[in-house]
């Protein structure tokens, strides 16, 4: 697993975290980085998309509810509405691809919520891209599948991986 992912886990646990418990936005990550090892860049990451999610989260809600249809942000579930203001952060403020970020969003779903929520948080950051201009035209899938492995590449060192026997 990429240092990436490991922060969008730790940046989604941490805004849990403050929605289920209502504790300070401070202290938050000090006590939760108190427990946890994990690499200095990992951290600054998940800092980074904790803090921005809070600081940009009236306008990332909109965003969310304005492709949402029948789902209010605040009647999602909690794993889910994080999980998408981390992905609409992303597909907004950052340089990696779309479709990186949607994969990482679904994957992120999958594990930490269900299935259903996977293809839940996918059909709402797949018409949000497009809403904000992010989506390929037809016909153009290929580049977006080299731009998703290239960006991928970049966020886990690149290289392969080596199978151990």
């Amino acid at each position: 697993m990429g240092l990436r992912r490991k922060a969008r886990e730790a940046a989604l646990q941490l805004l849990y975290q403050l929605e289920f418990k209502a504790s300070d936005p401070e202290a938050a990550p000090r006590k939760f980085w108190a427990t946890r090892r994990a690499p200095e860049a990992e951290r600054e990451y998940a800092d980074h998309l904790f803090r921005s999610v809070l600081g940009r989260q009236a306008e990332i809600d909109g965003l969310i509810q304005s492709v949402s249809k029948n789902w209010r942000v605040d009647r999602m579930p909690l794993v889910d509405r994080n999980v998408l203001r981390i992905a609409a952060l992303e597909l907004v403020q950052e340089k990696t691809a779309p479709a990186v970020v949607i994969d990482e969003a679904i994957e992120i779903a999958r594990k930490f919520s269900s299935a259903e929520s996977a293809a839940f948080v996918n059909g709402i950051l797949d018409a949000l891209s497009r809403k904000i201009g992010l989506s390929a035209p037809a016909g153009h899938e290929k580049k977006d599948e080299q731009a998703k492995r290239q960006t991928r590449s970049q966020e886990t060192g690149g290289g392969r991986r080596r199978k151990t026997p």
